[in-house]
């Protein structure tokens, strides 16, 4: 009877793997991780957990958090870069990483302790919105396809050849909660398909086009300013864009109403032009001024109240028609 060892046909060995992931977009990727039978995950890296609430208490990433209940090994180091950090992992000989939504730059010295590679799958058609924004970047500009991309990592921002790719046309009305969502199952498929063919060495990684590069950034909580100088169009990508964080909003008459809910409104319904910035009357409701039209204010929330429709905003506050947006 020949032994399992000495039969060459016999399964290689799963590859000892580590996840690295925080935010929600990595859960479906981890999960697929940890049920893949060409890989033995042995450890999870998350960022370290962070104060949150008014409290401030200490709060796990989604991945993190995850991980625990799952009673898989965690690492949460500060740094990457810190020599302890990269001994740790080096200890558990890995043979390749997976990452998805760490939130960190993963520095040389650790890409080099894995001597199968590090797989990245980044919630966009790479080499288009690289960096951290990649989904609300997408919504924002108006692209008429997303998709997920899955790299081998690199020392430059989400720069290395791609092993597979997804895409899928855009709906034109997705907010960033709804497309991280397609995108993670998307994301997770594709590692299942890719992973194996990978590992044995029958997928050729091709180098991304430099030239059509583009980056994206952190969105700050300014960034949510609805500007009556931008298109209508635009204006109403941004509201679904940055939904969740960092919110978009216009400030008139002293008062921050967050915009919760837009549409364009159509050129036929739009009476006489207004100075862009301007709230003005749409029936019972309310719209923004902008550039080139009206975009309605279907649902909004007004600092210190809670969510309401644009007319309802406009009945408690009338004086709100006729004022123009600023800080």
């Amino acid at each position: 009877m020949t032994s399992p060892a000495a039969d060459s046909t016999a399964a290689p060995s799963p590859a000892r793997a580590v996840f690295f992931g925080s935010g929600r977009f990595a859960l479906a990727i981890l999960d697929v991780v940890r049920s893949a039978p060409e890989v033995d995950l042995v450890a999870v890296v998350s960022t370290p957990d962070r104060p949150a609430g008014r409290r401030a208490a200490p709060t796990a990433t989604p991945v993190a958090a995850q991980a625990r209940e799952l009673g898989l090994r965690l690492l949460q180091p500060p740094s990457l870069r810190d020599p302890a950090a990269v001994q740790a992992l080096a200890d558990l000989a890995p043979a390749v990483g997976v990452l998805a939504d760490y939130g960190k730059i993963v520095p040389r010295a650790i890409l080099e302790a894995f001597p199968r590679g590090i797989l990245n799958v980044h919630p966009s058609l790479l080499p288009a919105h690289r960096g951290a924004s990649p989904i609300p970047a997408a919504i924002i500009g108006g692209d008429r396809e997303f998709g997920v991309t899955l790299i081998e990592l690199v020392d430059r921002l989400d720069a290395g050849p791609i092993v597979a790719r997804r895409s899928w046309p855009a709906q034109g009305a997705e907010t960033s909660p709804e497309l991280e969502q397609v995108a993670a199952t998307a994301g997770a498929a594709l590692l299942r398909a890719s992973i194996g063919p990978w590992l044995a060495g029958a997928v050729q990684a091709q180098p991304q086009d430099e030239a059509a590069a583009t980056l994206t950034r952190p969105f700050r909580r300014e960034d949510g300013r609805l500007l009556g100088t931008e298109p209508v169009a635009r204006l109403e990508r941004r509201v679904r864009a940055l939904m969740g964080w960092p919110g978009t909003f216009v400030e008139v008459d002293g008062l921050r109403i967050v915009v919760l809910q837009a549409r364009p409104v159509p050129d036929g319904q739009a009476s006489g032009a207004s100075a862009p910035g301007t709230l003005v009357a749409l029936g019972d409701g309310l719209a923004l001024a902008g550039a080139d039209g009206l975009l309605e204010l279907v649902q909004v929330q007004p600092a210190g109240g809670r969510p309401m429709s644009g007319a309802e905003l406009r009945r408690g506050r009338p004086r709100l028609v006729g004022a123009a947006d600023g800080p």
